[in-house]
């Protein structure tokens, strides 16, 4: 290059014009102009590869580089490693939720991470520091512990299953994006071998598109539900969407999108399960079902020790769907009555409580009996 603008031979024809040949004058600056062209496309390119060397996606494909980082991050996230990669190429998007795991897994880069994201997303809200606690606060055990020492034995268990379901569900979508949480209960031992048949989901709590207060919704759960699997097999299951291929037993409700199952046990004794339902796919990360883990032992408080049940005690049977059931709870508190009735024409004394629990475990029969048809 002569000048350090045009080739040489280009510098070199146009200082042997002397303006007489317009034909060959006209070549040349066609040439200029294809040069300067030229120029400016690679100018351009390079601008470009710069503006995408400087994103959020090429930062954090130069920190998974090292593979061992890449695992650890992709463990915090609740991903796998492949879905990392994806994002570094555009091939795919990350999810809010997992965008903003990603401040939590590199705390030492909040400030680059904040600038590069906001380049592409900026609507994005970036989370606080220390947003979103990864562990039952202090204060929510002070509160739990405050009422089991003050509340009257009897009403004891409701009001504090209430209370946690409550505390657990401003923790766990502290956004309202939608959840619901509900206790699903060992049924009494019941038929010939006296074991314990069944779960009935009861007291309960949720956010829109949910109901706030879940107690009205009776369900009995079996075996071939998520709950009686996670009772089956003694530990938290967690199905992260509708499209995840699984063995695991489970039946979708309406507005469920991801669900987990925590057996409340005591010793090696289960006394029922915590069900927790998503309207958010992938939303139950690795420290939300540690967290999960915690509100379920602490629901443990809420049970009498005679509620627990031995593993041996258990035999969990298969229920029918939802549809099936609900038709005959519409007669429920109708059959209290006549149950009550009945006990004052025998000279026998029933408390409200004992009559439901006889109309329950009828209910219950009567369900169990339908399966086994099905079958015949």
């Amino acid at each position: 290059m002569g000048d350090g603008r045009h080739p040489c031979w280009l510098q070199k024809i146009d200082g042997h014009l002397d303006g007489t040949n317009s034909n060959l004058t006209t070549l040349l600056y066609t040439c200029y102009a294809a040069e300067d062209k030229y120029r400016i496309t690679c100018v351009q390119k390079e601008e470009m590869q710069e503006m995408k060397e400087n994103t959020w996606r090429k930062f954090l494909e130069n920190i998974i580089a090292d593979g061992r980082e890449k695992q650890r991050i992709a463990n915090e996230l609740g991903v796998n490693p492949v879905t990392l990669s994806r994002w570094v190429t555009g091939e795919t998007n990350p999810r809010q939720e997992n965008l903003r795991r990603l401040f939590k897994a590199l705390p030492a880069h909040r400030e680059t991470l904040t600038r590069l994201i906001r380049e592409e997303y900026p609507a994005f809200d970036i989370p606080a520091t220390g947003d979103e606690p990864e562990q039952i606060p202090a204060e929510i055990y002070r509160r739990i512990l405050n009422m089991h020492v003050n509340v009257q034995e009897s009403q004891r268990s409701w009001y504090l299953a209430d209370l946690i379901l409550q505390l657990a569900l401003g923790q766990l979508d502290p956004d309202g994006l939608g959840m619901a949480l509900t206790i699903a209960y060992c049924m009494p031992p019941s038929g010939p071998q006296r074991k314990v048949r069944s779960l009935r989901q009861s007291t309960g709590r949720g956010t829109s598109p949910w109901n706030t207060y879940l107690d009205r919704e009776p369900l009995f759960l079996g075996i071939e539900s998520l709950a009686g699997y996670a009772i089956s097999t003694g530990h938290l299951i967690a199905v992260q969407s509708r499209e995840e291929e699984s063995f695991i037993p489970i039946r979708w409700e309406k507005w469920e999108e991801s669900a987990i199952a925590s057996p409340i046990h005591l010793a090696g004794r289960f006394a029922g399960c915590l069900i927790v339902s998503s309207t958010q796919p992938e939303y139950f990360l690795p420290f939300r079902q540690k967290i999960v883990e915690q509100y379920t032992e602490l629901l443990t408080l809420a049970f009498r020790s005679d509620e627990f049940y031995t593993y041996q005690d258990i035999e969990l049977g298969v229920m029918p769907s939802l549809e099936i059931q609900q038709p005959l709870f519409q007669r429920f508190r109708q059959k209290v009555s006549d149950t009550l009735r009945e006990a004052l024409r025998g000279n026998r004394l029933l408390t409200s409580n004992e009559a439901e629990q006889i109309v329950w475990t009828a209910l219950e029969a009567e369900l169990l009996d339908m399966r086994v048809a099905d079958h015949m």
